[in-house]
């Protein structure tokens, strides 16, 4: 055979063999590979349609509410706090950010965005008092110098020592009352467990010093917010319960804090039910406990809450909580996405309905709510994490 056959042969042999390879025995490898070199092939795909900017239309308010959009330059806005003089910050805390979003001229639209503070470890709970602006950090609380004109703060001392949220939850929320007492929201480090630090699952209380902290109030598996009543100066939390029961159990909470009060973690849950499949407490154990003010749907995951004191707001709405529903991630139907109205008589949850719906289109999250606060005029702000917005919501009722 000469050289010129032998070559030839080959040549046919070798392109059979890929063609048998890749029409037989290779079609499988080949489809592997390629789906492999898809994400580095393809263009990068864009995040699914947000609330903010045109997508704000897909948000429904009952007649005589407005939602406009006051800032989407706030990624993962999470607490939402004004300065003595109105200026609004923000609390990034994937960022490890707080940030400022001045509206000079008050039109409900934010001029620019101005960095607070960077290099923060999971920034949340934001508070003004005296002029000074407290910053809770997951490990710490700090007390900064506030300047109005600048739009600068300036670390003056951190104030207490906080424990880590571990695996868990490591959003740590502030408010202070009328008598200077600092409540500050402590999650636990795991969905339901014996904690080792006692602080974790807590609110404790301290002073604009951080002046003999300790636990005001135990059994909260994560009051991830809080707000204060001002006619009865009574702090109410919002609190998300443990995951894992299915979707029904246990129920969201909305809990009035009272000195020295148990609410129930880990052993029980809403109105003093025993927890059986965790621990080995007595059932009258939960007997000790705090009732919820309100039972809320299981996995809503309420946060925000604020009492209404608005003049954009009806007469008949004045008093009552509005609390933001950060939505669900763990049950077969998603529920939340939502703003809801608590109507409120005294101390007593009388009644619920939707405010603003709309953050869940279609089975898509086109946001997820955090945080609620108003102005000196009356409007409504809330922040959305997921669409890195805030919100401005106004009525016609001046």
């Amino acid at each position: 055979m000469n050289r010129s056959l032998l070559m030839v042969i080959l040549a046919v042999l070798f392109l059979g063999g890929v063609v048998f390879g890749v029409g037989a025995i290779g079609k499988s490898w080949v489809k592997q590979n390629v789906g492999d070199l898809g994400p580095a092939l393809s263009p990068i795909r864009q995040n699914p349609p947000q609330v903010a900017g045109e997508a704000i239309d897909q948000l429904t308010l009952p007649e005589g509410f407005q939602v406009t959009l006051f800032s989407s330059a706030a990624p993962g806005a999470r607490d939402l706090q004004f300065s003595p003089d109105g200026t609004l910050l923000v609390s990034l805390r994937t960022q490890g950010k707080v940030i400022a979003l001045p509206d000079t001229n008050a039109d409900g639209q934010a001029d620019s965005v101005v960095e607070v503070l960077t290099g923060l470890k999971n920034p949340h709970g934001l508070v003004f008092r005296d002029g000074k602006l407290f910053v809770a950090e997951e490990r710490q609380v700090s007390r900064y110098t506030w300047d109005e004109s600048e739009l600068t703060a300036t670390l003056e001392k951190k104030i207490v020592d906080l424990p880590s949220g571990g695996a868990g939850h490591f959003t740590r929320s502030l408010v202070f009352d009328s008598q200077g007492n600092l409540y500050i929201s402590i999650g636990s480090t795991c969905n339901v467990c014996d904690e080792k630090d006692e602080r974790n699952a807590s609110v404790m209380i301290t002073n604009a010093e951080g002046e003999s902290p300790r636990i005001y109030a135990s059994g909260l598996r994560n009051a991830v917010f809080m707000t204060l009543r001002p006619s009865t100066d009574k702090v109410w939390v919002s609190e998300n319960s443990r995951d894992l029961l299915g979707d029904n159990i246990p129920p969201d909470e909305i809990n009035i804090l009272e000195e020295n009060a148990n609410y129930g973690w880990p052993y029980c849950y809403g109105a003093q039910v025993r927890d059986s499949s965790f621990g080995d407490q007595p059932t009258s154990y939960c007997d000790n406990t705090v009732v919820p003010t309100a039972e809320l749907q299981a996995h809503s995951a309420a946060l925000g809450l604020t009492f209404v004191d608005s003049r954009q707001f009806p007469d008949d709405w004045q008093g009552d909580l509005l609390v933001a529903f950060h939505g669900s991630w763990n049950r077969s139907i998603p529920t939340g996405y939502k703003v809801v109205r608590l109507k409120v008589d005294g101390e007593r949850v009388t009644g619920q309905e939707d405010f603003i719906t709309g953050f869940l289109k279609d089975g898509q999250t086109m946001g997820r709510p955090v945080d609620i606060t108003f102005d000196s005029l009356g409007r409504m702000y809330l922040s959305d994490d997921k669409a890195g917005a805030v919100y401005v919501v106004t009525g016609n009722q001046e």
